[in-house]
């Protein structure tokens, strides 16, 4: 395989295994006042004032939940604490937290009848607030993996979707390695959609084709000023912000869309309590509440990801597989 530039730094974005980045620190100020005049982008409301979707409390969906969080009457919940839209992230008043991880967390809070309290962290205590009882659950693109699986229990929400993007009027499809043979595309460093690409890189050279010219910037930023200028003809990264960043920029356009678990099955986001804290159920059983009433999909379509929307809330469905290591 060629050799690939050394990584310039730490890659702060969301991956396909579940790594979300949100801006900023601090709780979420949920009931912030609008400023006088709404900032959209892209026909988003990106303005603390979100009118965000609510649904009512469903008592027998209540009675699902541990007493004792029942009694608390708050669901405690984990966000990473650096975003990319449309996940997790910031509003313009650099203080309150939006997205649609936000929005479905709420929906799913509501129909259980609690209060929705976000904690922005570090990703990596995520897991750690997890695993001491500090937080009810993260919604926060956490990805179900097979290795994940033994210590958390899951109830799906997304799809788990990665995507290929390009300038706009680019002309190039992607639908498997031949078509990234000789490409130099952009990717982020340690992520499962740079495992899928050097894979792909490895196909193409033992078909006697090119390699994928991999290559690595410092942000998110970083890679479009890229792809806008010419300087690489695609970026592989996560649908969700491929999707937003397309409707809000409008510079660019999806090419190719894949299953962040690679061929073969279908990854899936999910909701990430401790394994054996008895709150999976009633997040499922919410998730199919919402589901059903509708909200779910307003709160999809308002962030432009109708397209990973899921029919049902699963428990600990198959996950991406162990690497082996």
């Amino acid at each position: 395989m060629k050799t690939r530039r050394s990584l310039l730094a730490a890659f702060a974005s969301l991956t396909a295994l579940g790594v979300l980045t949100a801006c900023g620190s601090g709780d979420a100020a949920v009931d912030s006042v609008a400023p006088a005049e709404e900032k959209r982008s892209g026909g988003i409301n990106l303005s603390p004032e979100q009118n965000r979707i609510h649904t009512p409390k469903v008592d027998a969906l209540a009675g699902l939940l541990p007493e004792a969080v029942r009694e608390r009457g708050t669901l405690v919940l984990g966000v990473s604490a650096t975003s990319n839209a449309p996940l997790a992230f910031r509003a313009t008043d650099d203080k309150t937290l939006i997205g649609v991880e936000v929005d479905l967390a709420t929906l799913v809070a509501d129909a259980l009848g609690l209060k929705p309290e976000f904690n922005p962290v570090a990703w990596e205590n995520l897991f750690v607030g997890l695993d001491s009882g500090k937080y009810d659950a993260v919604f926060s693109n956490v990805t179900v993996t097979e290795e994940r699986k033994e210590k958390y229990d899951f109830a799906t929400y997304r799809l788990d979707d990665l995507a290929f993007e390009a300038k706009k009027g680019s002309g190039w499809t992607v639908k498997g390695p031949e078509d990234v043979a000789g490409k130099k595309i952009a990717v982020g460093s340690g992520t499962n959609q740079e495992k899928i690409l050097v894979d792909w890189s490895a196909q193409n050279e033992k078909a006697g084709r090119e390699p994928v010219d991999i290559t690595y910037y410092q942000n998110t930023s970083d890679y479009y000023l890229a792809l806008q200028s010419g300087r690489i003809d695609g970026y592989l990264g996560p649908n969700p912000v491929a999707a937003y960043h397309v409707l809000s920029a409008g510079q660019t356009e999806i090419v190719g869309k894949f299953s962040g678990a690679g061929a073969g099955l279908q990854g899936k986001i999910a909701a990430t309590t401790k394994k054996d804290s008895g709150l999976v159920a009633a997040y499922a059983a919410a998730l199919d509440h919402v589901i059903e009433n509708g909200t779910y999909a307003k709160v999809l379509k308002r962030w432009g990801l109708d397209d990973e929307a899921v029919k049902k809330s699963e428990i600990n469905p198959p996950g991406l597989p162990r690497t082996g290591n």
